[in-house]
């Protein structure tokens, strides 16, 4: 049986060294009048459209599709540059993660997309910056929903189109580091498979509905298990 394994990228993938945060606080400058718009607004494991609506509305406007666009626009024009400069934590590959990507695509049962809030162009600049994006032919994006509990349908066409076999929701995997992806998870019959690399400990992610929960993504045999269906206690 084929699986369809869809991975969130920002603290599941990678980090990023607060590119993004940075890149989105600059396109937001302009209209928000201050170099802080995103102070206090929660990001992690939410789309980038939603961030972007709860800035504007914070400013008594409403995002309609110009703005949007303007602000998309310059965000990723933002992040081009952002991503080049060392940041600020941690700007890296998450533990394990090459070397599983590199397993799954060796293998001819396991379909491997993307699931992320991140808008598509946004996605292949951070992936990219890392010689990731290539694991990747499809996926699910902020462009697609705000609402990052609609998005997995999205990533299953998709992934239908480039010869995924039709398949229940039982089989497809979402991997993510924070309760969205959880949640995103549930709301699709997906199964969600949490990762202790964002802001999230094993224990929230657990509280948050996942059953499976790695530190990370070192233990490649441990990973596979799960997508053939082998569940070992303690995960």
């Amino acid at each position: 049986m084929r699986k369809l394994v869809l991975f969130d990228i920002d603290g599941t993938l990678v980090l990023t060294g607060g590119a993004g945060l940075r890149a989105m606080n600059r396109a937001c400058e302009d209209i928000a009048g201050h170099a802080d718009a995103l102070a206090g607004i929660p990001v992690a494991g939410r789309t980038d459209r939603i961030i972007l609506t709860d800035v504007v509305a914070r400013l008594g406007r409403d995002l309609d599709e110009a703005l949007l666009a303007e602000l998309r626009d310059g965000y990723l024009a933002y992040l081009r540059e952002e991503i080049d400069q060392p940041g600020r934590g941690v700007k890296a590959v998450m533990p394990g993660v090459r070397e599983l990507l590199d397993a799954l695509a060796a293998r001819d049962d396991v379909f491997v997309g993307l699931l992320t809030g991140n808008f598509e162009e946004g996605a292949r600049i951070k992936l990219g910056y890392f010689d990731l994006w290539r694991y990747f032919r499809c996926g699910a994006y902020g462009d697609d929903s705000a609402d990052r509990n609609a998005l997995v349908p999205f990533a299953l066409e998709r992934a239908r189109r480039h010869g995924l076999p039709d398949l229940s929701a039982e089989h497809i995997l979402v991997v993510g580091d924070t309760p969205h992806d959880v949640a995103c998870a549930h709301a699709a019959g997906a199964l969600p498979v949490g990762v202790a690399t964002g802001g999230f400990t094993v224990q929230q992610l657990r509280e948050s509905g996942a059953n499976i929960v790695f530190e990370d993504l070192s233990d490649t045999a441990a990973f596979v298990r799960v997508i053939e269906g082998s569940r070992v206690l303690g995960f």
